[in-house]
């Protein structure tokens, strides 16, 4: 009986060193990455960039308001790159988060030679964005336009009286916390919203104008909603050339007086470990193999849940969505 017991006290010394050993593995492993992931998503001047070369940065899917991209771009002022070239692919987003972006690349711009080049869509948001360029070049299929904005809210009076639902409510005057969705849209609380739309409207017709240089005929025929390819877009001044990343370069040769053998280079938006998905895709792998996989699992649940919350935009939208076939 006493060897059994020591023969399990053994066991038990032994699963607790394997245990503490994989601990320490998994740990080495997810520092090694995080190391390497700083290195790879580094930007500005502690970046491994050489100097003499131009930045290519890359705006891509819905565009908010974003700090840790502001700053990103400060960054970049200060850098030794020689020129800018923004890739926009993007639907837009919310009007703020477009303005923001719009207003970094004006002060970049300031600083830098700047030119965008519209890949698949620039829309709305996106297209508030690229005006804040000298030159935008855009495929011949790239989608381009969608100057207006949008105030979305879900309503589901008619589903709450079906399932015997009421929301009962006191509030300090009627167009507070309108409209809520729970009730139907007073024309009061229409009309209010309506002044929103129509002020930042007349605020993104504006900047078209100004920063296009459209007579108001013109301007009334492209800022009604609807997005244009890029061979339309030539001709209503949207943008300024048809081609691709080559043809920004050759712009900024022959206008801007850049080298012509400067190699362009990443600039990554992410700060420093700012993008943590492959952190967490790591420390899950990890996990799962040192035998903990409910914290492997929570882990990934965590990556859902950021995702989900991207889907949600709050406040006045600047954002294409095409009608979705029945």
């Amino acid at each position: 009986m006493s060897l059994d017991s020591d023969v399990i006290v053994d066991r038990r010394r032994i699963r607790r060193k394997l245990t503490f050993w994989r601990i320490v593995a998994g740990l080495v492993t997810i520092a090694a990455i995080v190391t390497a992931g700083a290195i790879a998503t580094t930007s500005g001047p502690a970046a491994l960039t050489p100097s003499g070369s131009i930045a290519r940065v890359n705006i891509e899917g819905l565009i908010r308001s974003d700090q840790k991209r502001v700053e990103a771009l400060e960054r970049l002022e200060k850098s030794s790159h020689a020129a800018v070239i923004v890739h926009i692919n993007s639907p837009g987003g919310t009007t703020a988060g477009s303005e923001q972006l719009y207003e970094s690349l004006v002060r970049l711009k300031a600083k830098k030679p700047l030119v965008v080049v519209v890949e698949g869509l620039a829309a709305s948001g996106g297209y508030i964005s690229a005006m804040a360029a000298d030159h935008i070049v855009a495929r011949q299929s790239s989608l381009v336009g969608s100057i207006g904005v949008l105030f979305q809210y879900p309503n589901f009076t008619e589903l709450m009286k079906t399932v015997g639902v009421k929301v009962e409510e006191v509030k300090s005057s009627p167009l507070k916390a309108a409209p809520n969705g729970f009730e139907p849209t007073s024309p009061e609380a229409r009309a209010a919203l309506d002044a929103l739309v129509k002020d930042s409207y007349a605020w993104f017709r504006g900047l078209v104008k100004e920063r296009r240089g459209m007579d108001e005929a013109l301007l009334e025929k492209v800022a009604d909603g609807r997005v244009f390819t890029g061979r339309q877009a030539v001709e209503l001044k949207l943008v300024d050339q048809l081609g691709d990343e080559k043809a920004a370069v050759a712009w900024l040769v022959a206008e801007k007086k850049i080298k012509k053998d400067l190699p362009v280079r990443d600039y990554k938006l992410n700060p420093q470990l700012g993008d943590l998905t492959f952190l967490r895709t790591a420390a899950s792998i990890a996990f799962d193999a040192l035998g903990l996989s409910s914290i492997a699992r929570q882990i990934e649940q965590a990556g859902l849940a950021q995702a989900v919350d991207q889907l949600s935009l709050d406040g006045m939208l600047a954002l294409w969505r095409p009608a979705a076939s029945n």
